[in-house]
């Protein structure tokens, strides 16, 4: 072997080990960029949904229903007011200015939940202390308000019958208290109705009733449907 055979030998495996050294720099530098890429794209993609996902985002406004309520007697100023729902009753005789010194509490619910057309009256302590009579006097009056023929008016303040009784009341057995507890029946019609039976015997159809004084036809046509023999 002679030394130039020697040299080229070496030449070739020496030129072999810089071409594999080159072709593995090469391959890792490719995969490493590659992969540095993909790692930066998936930061960037996060940062941006996690940019966007932290922005606040604008509410709608809160739209608050309102009722109007009607307060009247002792108060200090007596009117229509409107309140948010969920307001009570006491909520809306502050808004009325307060109770005066003379009005009673003690017949309502201050803590009741109002409701929209809601009418509250403050009583004074006389009223409180003689409420049957009081409680006729404004029967009589409503009653005088919705029989007006010439102009009927429908803003008459008008008991609503199905709160007021749930079982019908038999004419010809019922006791003064059942009689009060129909819609514009108060002790002195209870009384009559009583004093009518026991005078002319039983009622022999529930139309007789309008016989009674003081029962016409307007005030009928508000019990005929609670009322049995």
């Amino acid at each position: 072997m002679t030394f130039h055979y020697r040299h080229r030998k070496a030449l070739l495996i020496g030129a072999s080990l810089i071409v594999l050294i080159v072709l593995s720099t090469t391959f890792c530098y490719f995969q490493y960029g590659r992969s540095s890429s993909i790692e930066n794209d998936t930061v960037d993609f996060l940062a941006t949904n996690t940019k966007e996902d932290q922005t606040p985002k604008e509410e709608e406004p809160v739209v608050q229903e309102l009722y109007y309520v009607d307060v009247k007697g002792y108060v200090a100023n007596p009117g229509l007011y409107q309140l948010p729902k969920g307001s009570r009753v006491m909520d809306a005789l502050m808004a009325a200015g307060g109770v005066l010194e003379n009005g009673d509490l003690t017949v309502l619910n201050l803590g009741k939940k109002i409701y929209d057309e809601m009418v509250i009256v403050v009583y004074s302590q006389e009223e409180v202390a003689n409420f049957t009579q009081t409680k006729e006097l404004e029967e009589l009056r409503n009653e005088a308000c919705q029989n007006q023929v010439e102009t009927p008016n429908d803003a008459c303040i008008e008991e609503d019958a199905a709160s007021t009784t749930t079982t019908k009341v038999s004419i010809n057995e019922a006791t003064l208290e059942e009689f009060m507890s129909l819609p514009g029946i108060g002790e002195s019609k209870a009384q009559e109705i009583i004093h009518y039976r026991e005078e002319h015997g039983p009622f022999e159809n529930i139309e007789e009733i309008q016989e009674v004084p003081g029962i016409g036809e307007a005030l009928f046509a508000k019990i005929k449907d609670l009322i049995i023999l």
